[in-house]
């Protein structure tokens, strides 16, 4: 009954979820895709890649509002009370449900372990190749883009999502640096040609400053100074066609989140190995003898210099001439602040190095984490959703709100604290599924032994508190 009951929630509540990520993706990127004279189906596959993230935001959830509608209308219909008096348990009830939560999960650790690195990869690689390729996505408010031949564009400001430009200052090259043509504008507007060869500057309200050369028109050197309400500037970018190429990938590196396990497992092995050889290096430090060398070697090994003490040095010095002692003594010192700023450059190397072992750790764990969270919350629905004694949307909706919300909370803050070696990163990423888990034992123990039928544990604390204090007054 329950596996007739939990495919229409569960795949209704995924259209709608994935439908609003979708929304909240194109409302944030789409004004900066469009207009850039990328090719359609470039953008639909920088979209098909970026679903995969939604994917694994969407199907924890929709099994969460599956498994508390299902049961909640069981209670809502009262077909559980049928159930209960016709012998059936609690547990007959759910392992159904916690089957498809299992098959949900295995299919969700494959997702998160092999095809959403890839997605991942895959749009991080395109967005790199855009932005290379499309250079009105490097226009950036205050920063000289020099992208374009005999060109420096600089824009104060340019508001998301269209084409105007405010602030304008260009530096023409084309005739030289010499020569060079500084020309303002208040604002302007960017567009391309239907090829994608060319784009045009329109600007408004501004002035040109060139230099006129001598020529046979002009016996002397000039400086000519133009306003314009309206001036057209032409630049090639036939260049810059978007085309990809096996050189883009070479060029994206894989980072933790794109990454397979596999990956990160080598990664942090080989992190690992390399922090091993750094630290056995410290320990083969030549931090000792105290005692310098008497050879011709003007150098000595010494501690590090905040170690070292004047009367001491001068008594491991007594017995050489006077004369060598001062260059002695400085080689030593010399070579101590050597040595004690390849330690604590050893150090940083050994502290980022860890850091970089803990984030692989911590990205195997949450994709594992994130998987398992389907079935944990299947477990947590089916008593939930018969607690509730609803059914409806509304209801199974703000649940399954607030209890993601303290879910996906939680994996965020314990993924910081991991991060920072506060907690291990095992910890970090399981300890929403260890509260969840946990809280769905209580819930379970609610059902099973029928605590909404007796009375509230307060009341029977002091129920309880009241009996022992009529015995004590008896006696």
């Amino acid at each position: 009954m329950m596996l007739r009951k939990l495919p229409g929630p569960f795949f209704g509540w995924l259209g709608v979820l994935m439908f609003l990520l979708l929304m909240q993706f194109l409302i944030r990127w789409l004004p900066e895709l469009a207009g850039k004279d990328l090719p359609f189906l470039v953008i639909v596959e920088l979209i098909a890649y970026n679903l995969a993230y939604m994917v694994v935001l969407a199907v924890p959830m929709s099994t969460l509002l599956a498994a508390l509608m299902a049961f909640g209308q069981l209670v809502e219909s009262k077909a559980y009370t049928v159930m209960k008096s016709a012998g059936i348990s609690f547990g007959q009830l759910v392992w159904p449900a916690l089957i498809v939560g299992l098959f949900v999960t295995s299919f969700m650790v494959y997702f998160n372990t092999v095809m959403l690195p890839e997605s991942n990869h895959r749009a991080r690689m395109l967005w790199s190749t855009i932005r290379m390729q499309q250079p009105g996505f490097e226009l950036r408010p205050g920063v000289f883009y020099e992208g374009i031949e005999d060109y420096s564009i600089l824009v104060r400001e340019r508001p998301k999502g269209s084409n105007q430009l405010n602030g304008i200052t260009i530096y023409d090259y084309t005739r030289g640096r010499r020569e060079q043509a500084v020309i303002r504008a208040a604002h302007g507007t960017l567009e391309s040609d239907s090829l994608g060869r060319e784009i045009t500057m329109v600007l408004y309200d501004g002035e040109m400053h060139r230099p006129l050369t001598r020529d046979a028109n002009n016996t002397q050197e000039r400086y000519e100074k133009m306003r314009f309400d309206r001036h057209t500037l032409r630049l090639d970018i036939s260049d810059f066609g978007f085309q990809r190429s096996d050189e883009d990938e070479r060029r994206t590196r894989r980072t933790a989140r794109t990454m397979r396990i596999a990956g990160l497992r080598q990664a942090a092995d080989s992190m690992r190995t390399e922090i091993g050889f750094d630290l056995q290096e410290i320990r083969n430090s030549p931090h000792h003898p105290y005692r310098p060398d008497a050879s011709d070697d003007p150098v000595a090994p010494w501690p590090p210099p905040d170690t070292l003490d004047t009367g001491a040095a001068s008594f491991l010095l007594r017995d050489l001439p006077p004369d060598r002692q001062p260059s002695l003594l400085d080689g030593a010192l010399q070579q101590a602040r050597s040595l004690q700023s390849s330690l604590r450059s050893t150090r940083r190397s050994v502290e980022w190095k860890g850091e970089r072992v803990r984030t692989y750790r911590v990205e195997i764990m949450k994709k594992y984490s994130i998987a398992v969270a389907c079935v944990v919350f299947i477990f947590i629905g089916a008593p939930l959703g018969l607690s509730i004694r609803r059914g409806s949307l509304g209801v199974s909706a703000a649940f399954a709100m607030g209890i993601f919300l303290f879910y996906w909370i939680t994996l965020v803050q314990g993924e910081k604290l991991a991060d920072r070696a506060v907690i291990p990163p095992w910890l970090g990423m399981w300890i929403a599924n260890i509260i969840m888990v946990t809280v769905g034992c209580w819930l379970v123990a609610y059902i099973v032994l029928d605590l909404r039928a007796t009375p509230a544990l307060r009341t029977r604390l002091w129920m309880w508190l009241r009996s022992l204090w009529s015995d004590a007054s008896s006696t």
